[in-house]
């Protein structure tokens, strides 16, 4: 007898989907079953175009959001609509019985994604966020190197950047440059990475304030009203320990964090999508200093870490991962409550991070 499989929809033909198609059909013990858009045709050609590069043996349905929430042969629904246009959807999803995983940022505020976690709750189905990074077997790699005691001894300090150069077309017409579509901007889009791995690497303390700053704002020419294009964030925890970070669109690709130690510190260079490879690493420094009379010798010593895992939607590549965990728990009809509940707490971050912006960088406590 075949083993069963979650039956995936995936409700929004975004450019993020065409990515996640490739990881359900990767992962083994899931299908997409529908695809849902605005229009018949955008959902048939998105299907079409798919099914070319990562057929399914039974070709995927077009229909409406509604008709796919009503269909019987989805267990599971992807959600990466705009986040001014998810709570709608996940509520929805979760009281037609649909386990779902939704795109982040979760939700414009922490109201709106409490709201969501009890809708599914409620009905018994498993919330979870697209936070890819979270299942790399890098994770574990890093925790026990953090952990150990030795490698860099007593944490001190994390940051973090996550940017990428928009094109001018981008900043013109892409919907996170509107506040209506995307209000967060650049820190819904890029600072929920950084947020979610301060808060990982602090094993989900929350911090005590945060101060947030505006770098640079804007919106497109329907946009009622500016999103950050560029912003920095401070997260002080009771303990001594300090989370900084700076998101942007407009500063060109990178994506590294940096946790740094009592007795050396640790990168990890590509943190939210891993270089293309076979690997997947990050280095443990060193560095001593030593003075000899007139000369003054600071010398390096890196050790590299490294473990197999393959990009871009392959068998063990982090976003197949994703949707292999998510549909274990799906079939096993037993949610975990940790993943709403560490999305949550970035989104909690996240928005007193902007309030403090708001208010010219007053420090601000994160709500409980």
């Amino acid at each position: 007898m075949a083993e069963k499989k979650c039956r995936w929809g995936i409700l929004g033909a975004a450019t993020i989907a065409q990515k996640n198609w490739k990881a359900i059909h990767n992962s083994g013990n899931a299908v997409v079953t529908a695809v849902a858009s605005r229009s018949p045709e955008k959902a048939n050609a998105f299907i079409q175009a798919r099914q070319l590069e990562c057929p399914f043996a039974e070709r995927p349905v077009a229909c409406s959001y509604d008709e796919l929430l009503q269909r019987n042969d989805v267990e599971a629904v992807y959600i990466p609509l705009p986040t001014g246009l998810r709570k709608e959807w996940v509520i929805k999803a979760a009281d037609a019985g649909k386990h779902v995983m939704c795109e982040k940022p979760c939700a414009p505020s922490a109201a709106d994604l409490r709201e969501m976690i009890s809708a599914c709750e409620r009905n018994g189905v498993q919330f979870m966020d697209g936070v890819m990074y979270m299942h790399s077997d890098r994770m574990p790699a890093v925790r026990q190197t953090i952990d150990d005691g030795t490698s860099i001894g007593e944490m001190k300090r994390i940051h973090s950047q996550f940017s990428f150069r928009a094109p001018e077309e981008f900043i013109r017409e892409n919907i996170r440059v509107s506040s209506a579509l995307e209000p967060q901007g650049c820190v819904g889009d890029l600072g929920w990475y950084t947020i979610r791995f301060s808060l990982w690497a602090m094993n989900y303390r929350m911090p005590i304030q945060v101060i947030g700053r505006k770098l640079s704002q804007y919106g497109r020419a329907d946009s009622p009203s500016d999103v950050p294009m560029e912003f920095s964030g401070e997260l002080l925890f009771d303990g001594g320990v300090s989370a900084g970070f700076y998101v942007s669109f407009l500063t060109e690709h990178q994506q590294w964090v940096n946790i740094s130690g009592s007795k050396g510190f640790l990168q990890v260079s590509d943190f939210v999508l891993p270089n293309y490879g076979s690997e997947v690493v990050f280095d443990v420094v060193r560095n001593v200093f030593a003075v000899d009379g007139c000369q003054f010798h600071m010398r390096n010593s890196t050790q590299r870490i490294a473990t197999e895992e393959y990009s871009d939607g392959q068998p063990n590549a982090q976003e197949t991962k994703l949707f292999r965990t998510f549909s274990e728990l799906a079939l096993g009809q037993t949610p975990d409550p940790h993943w709403p509940e560490i999305s949550l707490k970035t989104q909690l971050v996240m928005d007193a991070c902007l309030k403090s912006a708001e208010l010219g960088g007053k420090p601000v406590s994160p709500d409980a």
